[in-house]
């Protein structure tokens, strides 16, 4: 067994909330909070005014059709992640509850966007984790490259069905590639640094450890910004501090 493949069970305890917490949904969810559905229709989602929202999640790990997977539970909008409850996690536990080799806690987060429109296939699916109520938001494909998966500035398809708008007059968080691709932050985190706060945001350049030929600015929209994933998939990755950030979309 080799540290590069999904069975590499050290990487998972000790890194996996490098490589997917975040991706957050893994900034993805829109539950809605009414009870569990049992439509196996399409049903059409929006959350507004989230924007400095408080969630965690529960990212259960679990082989997939290539390498690993994950899972994604969300507390939002059904609690905001009461920190004693939250603190009292334990993630072998809910590894071992849920039948699955391992668990990641992620959290807590904090939303970027304005609102979120999210179509939601079939019921509502909901789980208990330490007495914290979350809802299945999301599938992230982590695959079989553990040691790739586990570094920063690193892109992983996520499967939401979701989409983001940030308001005009907004100031957004924006990562640039090398090869020009652009990335907005949506959703920032304390996983990492329990401190950071959203008013830290605008001079974090000076924090992180960008790869050639990257730069990250902070901006005020003069018209709205839509990150549009209901259709296609999203592409999330992380910085040094495991804040999130989407592949910026033409619409």
């Amino acid at each position: 067994m080799t540290r590069d493949t999904f069975t590499d069970r050290r990487w998972i305890r000790t890194g996996a909330g490098l490589a997917v917490a975040i991706l957050a949904l893994t900034g993805a969810a829109c539950g809605s909070s009414s009870t569990a559905g049992t439509s196996t229709s399409s049903t059409a989602i929006q959350a507004k005014n989230v924007e400095g929202k408080r969630y965690c999640e529960v990212l259960l790990v679990h082989p997939g059709a290539v390498g690993l997977s994950a899972d994604v539970y969300n507390t939002y909008p059904l609690n905001a992640c009461p920190e004693s409850q939250w603190a009292a996690m334990d993630a072998k536990a809910i590894a071992s509850e849920n039948s699955v080799p391992f668990a990641e806690l992620n959290g807590p987060r904090y939303w970027l966007m304005n609102s979120i429109q999210k179509v939601r296939t079939g019921a509502q699916v909901k789980k208990s984790f330490g007495g914290m109520e979350m809802i299945l938001e999301a599938t992230v494909v982590i695959g079989t490259n553990i040691a790739v998966a586990r570094m920063p500035y690193t892109s992983h398809d996520v499967s939401r069905q979701a989409s983001f708008t940030f308001n005009t007059g907004r100031q957004v968080y924006e990562l640039t590639a090398a090869d020009g691709t652009t990335w907005v932050m949506q959703t920032w985190s304390q996983s990492k640094d329990p401190s950071l706060t959203q008013a830290d945001l605008p001079a974090l350049a000076s924090r992180l450890t960008l790869p050639a030929g990257w730069t990250y600015r902070a901006r005020t929209l003069t018209a709205p910004l839509k990150v549009a994933t209901t259709a296609r998939v999203a592409h999330v990755l992380q910085d040094d501090l495991q804040n999130s950030y989407s592949m910026e979309t033409s619409g």
